[in-house]
């Protein structure tokens, strides 16, 4: 028998139907559709659901409407001219006068759609190489019972372990298996060395995404900086908070699509907006990722340049720069080519967090806050829930 979430007791208040939510409202929409749990195989009636169906969740202004997975009538308007602006991030190495240059170009960027392709990162590419092939391998030689030892839970703010395809949420059947490691689960603190086989199948695959994680580590203060510098802040002033960040490295493994993949309708990813203060996504090699264009409701397809980092803004950014970096909507749909289709993708996105219990706090500057302050880990957690269930959310 399927379990539905109108069938469960919800955490938050239950407001009358026709109520309007606003940015950090609580509670189940009423007359919203009943969602599946995860654990009850395919989530069909999903694959046409809209973002407009849980906005109730949403901390910050998300005013977009989009679907969860490209339409297949063809109907979704695309912006075949827009390109998302290149950043040259060896400028952050450089003079103070090339530092403000970096903070003026990534700036522009953000705010305008906020998305940005980095270039010159200092980042061998051979770690990328090394991180597919062993993504690759870690989902297609472990067996299924072996990821399911590892299954997803929630661990402080971010929901880690192994997700099986179609069960990366309750509201959308992703087409991907995915796999998140948090800080607490690579050798990074050798005065408290985790124990390896809590969080990996084999010891090996440890060192390889800890190299990856170290290179993309080095990159979140000189990227910070060019964002508060944006934002006329002290460029310094999060380095004490972000000094070993708190981030999440999440493995996402997309196998080659069947013909009943294809005829589903459902989306290699489902559109949303990363929960976070930026994500640094080394271009895939397989085309897929959309972002959604506030300013004309038209996706882009956005392809970089091998070697390349995609960096976009989330949440927690969209919430402290007080609406000026916007949390943007992006999504993994089928390749245009159905040959394409039949390739295997990964991706392996770094999130960078605060820590649980630092607050997240409109920076001073910005205007009359839209937002009150308000814990990391309540924040993050009450609108994660949209997509693992009303009792993920973590109150005060």
């Amino acid at each position: 028998m399927l379990t539905l979430d109108s069938d469960r007791p919800s955490k938050g208040p239950f407001p009358p139907a026709g109520t309007h939510f606003t940015p950090g409202s609580w509670g189940r929409a009423p007359a919203g559709p009943a969602r599946y749990h995860p654990d009850v195989g395919p989530k069909a009636r999903e694959v046409d659901g809209s973002n407009r169906e849980y906005v109730q969740y949403d901390q910050v202004d998300k005013p977009q409407t989009y679907r969860f997975a490209e339409a297949s009538d063809q109907s979704e308007a695309f912006d075949d001219d827009f390109v998302v602006r290149t950043c040259d991030l060896s400028l952050a190495r450089g003079t103070a006068a090339e530092q403000a240059e970096l903070a003026e170009t990534l700036g522009a960027a953000l705010r305008e759609i906020g998305f940005a392709i980095l270039v010159d990162t200092g980042v061998d590419p051979a770690i990328y190489q090394e991180a597919e092939a062993a993504t690759f391998r870690l989902f297609e030689d472990c067996e299924l019972e072996e990821k399911l030892r590892y299954r997803a839970a929630r661990h402080g703010s971010v929901n880690q372990g192994y997700f099986p395809i179609r069960e990366t949420s309750d509201i959308h059947p992703d087409l991907v298996e995915g796999w998140v490691f948090c800080r607490r689960a690579f050798a990074l603190d050798l005065s408290a060395p985790p124990r390896l086989r809590d969080f990996w199948p084999s010891d090996d695959f440890e060192p390889i995404f800890r190299r990856l994680c170290l290179a993309h580590e080095a990159l979140v203060l000189p990227v910070m900086a060019a964002l508060l510098g944006a934002l006329g802040q002290d460029p310094s002033s999060f380095d004490e908070r972000l000094m070993a960040p708190s981030f999440g490295l999440r493995l996402n493994y997309y196998p080659p699509l069947s013909e009943s993949d294809d005829a589903s309708g459902a989306g290699r990813l489902l559109g949303h907006e990363d929960v976070n203060l930026f994500t640094l996504l080394p271009a895939p090699r397989v085309e897929g990722l959309q972002v959604l264009n506030r300013k004309n409701a038209k996706w882009v397809r956005l392809d970089a340049p091998p070697g390349a980092l995609v960096l976009n803004t989330g949440d927690y950014m969209q919430r402290i720069s007080n609406d000026v970096f916007p949390s943007t909507t992006h999504r993994v749909s089928k390749p245009f080519d159905p040959e394409i289709g039949r390739q295997r993708r990964a991706t392996f996105p770094l999130n960078v967090y605060l820590r649980e219990q630092e607050v997240l706090e409109v920076l001073p500057g910005l205007g009359e806050p839209r937002y009150p302050p308000v814990k990391a880990i309540t924040f993050h957690t009450r609108s994660t829930s949209k997509f693992y269930g009303d009792d993920y959310a973590v109150h005060d």
